[in-house]
């Protein structure tokens, strides 16, 4: 076993830990839960047993295991990307909502004071 498929596993069993930490304070829900999961037991396997990605890169018809590796992260970084941008945005809807309601509020305590 190389070097880096130790390091591969070692990283993929600390962000498993993580992932189950996370859900027991609640910062994650069942299927996220369950995403990350397979997610990180997938990358330990693949670690484990790089012929696998061979195999997976020959049925897409991907050259390399590898290559079939970056183009699965480059997606998954695409989606993540993706679903914070439309939190922040809905974050950023909600926070100008409250300001406005604020802002409306002081305006209406000003104006029972004169």
């Amino acid at each position: 076993m190389s070097l880096i498929q130790i390091f591969i596993i070692v990283f993929a069993l600390f962000a498993l830990s993580r992932t189950i930490w996370q859900f027991k304070n609640g910062a994650l829900t069942f299927v996220w839960l369950f995403f990350w999961m397979l997610f990180w037991l997938a990358v330990g396997f693949v670690a484990i047993l790089p012929q696998t990605a061979d195999m997976v890169a020959k049925l897409v018809g991907v050259g390399r295991g590898a290559d079939v590796v970056i183009y699965a992260s480059l997606l998954a970084l695409f989606y993540l990307i993706f679903r914070v941008y439309v939190k922040i945005e809905h974050v950023e809807r909600e926070v100008t909502g409250l300001v406005r309601k604020l802002a409306l509020d002081e305006l209406d305590q000003e104006g029972d004071r004169s």
